[in-house]
């Protein structure tokens, strides 16, 4: 419901008395009924504890004809813990007899994991229809292999006993006897070694238990608020002392000036949780997806150790459902489309996180049919967004997406269509300070490109003076600093571009912007700034260096000022003004798309 407040509370009323019957929990509306019985409850596992699973693995004999490839659902299980799979080929015929494409082993693995049962079941959840699967929790203790064997049927006690007799190693003799086979005992003893690891593991957890803490996420931001402002203090103490010939407040200032550093950089730690979290997300949602849309569709993952501030991680789940649902819907072709085109019915989506300096980077890919460059062309000169005939880069093309209304899809479907959606990503993407960017193939596929700050708490950034005021320019948007000679400057009256290395660069003049009437002071320098494909000098008077940033949110009555994305507070307790690049980058571009018109 887009309007909550047109919703019907007597049909919501119904869905919820709907839903108590299920969950047996009496509603205001309902009978109570009974709690279901204890023993129907599965034991419950503290999060974080490692619990070790026996899972069955037979998939359908024709698994391999409908596109299914074992071997990567293995591969995903193994990604969960520690895990030893062995393959059971007793089913296996004799050649004459076999044909080719039907699967006839069935798998046995043992699996140590901290991740919950239903993320076992996730990765077989486009193939359960047509398999057996058993998970089995059991207990870390130190088993001999003759226990194990009995206590999953495959032997007779008497048999152990027989074999113990002639004491000889049991898993030969049992072989030898005919009694099992040897991918069996080869499971077992697998089996057999992960339960003596875990039990050794989770006893070392019950003597580290009590040096772990859990602390509330509240006090984690109270404590970044006071690194923050431990930061802002040192800032002062620096100043004071470099202002000064004191020696020894000197060497105290940047004692602690080490030391504020390194307390910065564990706090910062602290707050830092694997992407994991957003990512597994969204193996329900794709799957819930491609079954609405008719479309088979794989999801994959890489990255998922980078780790993330939790702040950025809770803002991001919105942004990235709405890419992945346009990648699904839009991006990705019908099985029959795909078949047409030359490629496998099945379409993958693939979601990978890496570091990259004081960034991460998110990528969304698909391998559909890619962005109709044309038709978002046509449509946005019909709706004005562009001049006709007006020279745009295929970059240039892509971004119009995010042009708030603007769609190109003739069926508007609960999916998506509606022209309402990418520019709330941006302006999402935007308030974390981070970019967007899209790279299309026409016929091959379209990857998307979020690049955020590890943190919103403290950056690092550039000091610069303009006039006689100070501002904060980030540093990782930041490529390189030259200096405006005199000719330059004289010769760009008209027309702002600088030659670098023979290429024609824009530049904005902060004087200009900021309405600064002092004197043009000598020798000013350009600070080079990127954001996406697009670069853009920005000319300031002078640059102080690098500053380690607190930033502090502006008032309500300057939050709409999108030149600024927050403030700080200088070692002299002066403010400077943090700039927004994406922002200034944008108004560099229709600046000068202006003055082309013009």
């Amino acid at each position: 419901i887009e309007n909550p407040e047109q919703a019907d509370p007597a049909e919501g009323q119904s869905i919820l008395s709907a839903l108590a019957g299920i969950i047996t929990i009496p509603t205001a509306d309902s009978p109570a009924a009974a709690p279901p019985p204890a023993a129907a409850q599965p034991p419950a596992t503290a999060t974080g504890d490692s619990v070790t699973y026996r899972i069955g693995i037979r998939l359908a004999d024709n698994v391999l004809e409908g596109g299914s490839n074992p071997l990567l659902l293995l591969d995903e299980l193994r990604g969960l813990g520690d895990c030893t799979v062995s393959a059971l080929t007793e089913t296996v015929p004799l050649f004459e007899m076999f044909e080719p494409g039907r699967c006839y082993i069935h798998w046995e693995a043992i699996l140590t994991t901290t991740q919950p049962r239903s993320a076992i079941e996730d990765v077989f959840i486009f193939v359960l229809d047509n398999a057996e699967l058993k998970i089995e929790a059991i207990e870390p203790e130190h088993k001999r292999l003759g226990e194990i064997l009995v206590e999953r049927g495959v032997i007779a006690p008497a048999a152990v006993e027989a074999a113990l007799a002639q004491q000889t190693r049991l898993g030969s003799l049992l072989v030898k006897d005919g009694a099992a086979s040897e991918d069996v005992i080869a499971a077992a003893l697998a089996e057999q070694r992960h339960l003596r690891t875990a039990a050794e593991e989770k006893a070392k957890a019950a003597n580290a238990a009590a040096s772990s803490v859990r602390v509330p996420a509240e006090r984690l931001d109270d404590l970044m608020d006071r690194v923050g402002e431990l930061v802002i203090a040192q800032a002062r103490l620096k100043q004071h002392a470099l202002s000064g010939e004191d020696l020894h407040l000197k060497s105290i200032a940047e004692e602690m000036e080490r030391l504020i550093n390194e307390l910065r950089g564990n706090t910062m730690g602290i707050r830092m949780v694997p992407i994991a979290s957003l990512f597994s997300r969204f193996r329900r949602l794709v799957h819930d997806l491609s079954r609405d849309l008719g479309k088979d569709i794989v999801l994959t993952t890489d990255g998922e150790e980078t780790e993330l501030d939790k702040t950025v991680i809770e803002r991001l789940n919105d942004p990235v459902v709405h890419l992945i649902r346009n990648s699904l819907d839009h991006g990705l072709e019908s099985p029959e489309g795909r078949a047409a085109a030359g490629k496998p019915r099945e379409g993958h989506v693939h979601l990978s996180a890496t570091h990259s300096g004081g960034q991460v980077q998110i990528r969304i890919r698909d391998d559909g049919r890619g962005l109709a460059l044309a038709r978002i062309r046509a449509k946005a000169e019909a709706n004005g967004i562009v001049a006709a005939g007006a020279k745009l880069s295929d970059a240039e093309l892509c971004q119009i997406i995010f042009h708030p209304g603007f769609s190109t899809a003739a069926v508007v479907t609960s999916v998506s269509g509606r022209g309402v959606g990418m520019d709330v990503v941006k302006r999402t993407i935007d308030s974390l300070r981070g970019t967007v960017e899209i790279a299309s193939n026409a016929g091959q596929g379209t990857e998307i490109t979020l690049r955020l700050p590890l943190t919103l708490a403290i950056i690092d950034g550039l000091l610069v003076r303009v006039g006689r005021g100070c501002y904060v320019i980030p540093l990782p948007a930041i490529e390189e600093c030259v200096e405006l000679s005199d000719e330059d400057d004289h010769r760009s009256t008209d027309r702002s571009f600088l030659n670098i290395r023979d290429e024609l660069l824009p530049f904005l003049r902060l004087r200009e912007l900021f309405l600064i009437d002092e004197p043009i002071e000598p020798f000013q320098k350009v600070v080079v700034v990127a954001s996406g494909d697009l670069r853009v000098g920005l000319v300031v008077d002078q640059v102080i260096g690098e500053h380690q940033t607190v930033i502090k949110s502006l008032s309500k009555l300057h939050a709409n000022v999108p030149t600024f994305s927050g403030a700080t507070i200088l070692g002299d307790g002066t403010v400077a003004l943090i700039l927004d690049i994406a922002h200034l980058v944008e108004f560099g571009q229709q600046r000068e798309e202006r003055r082309r018109a013009s």
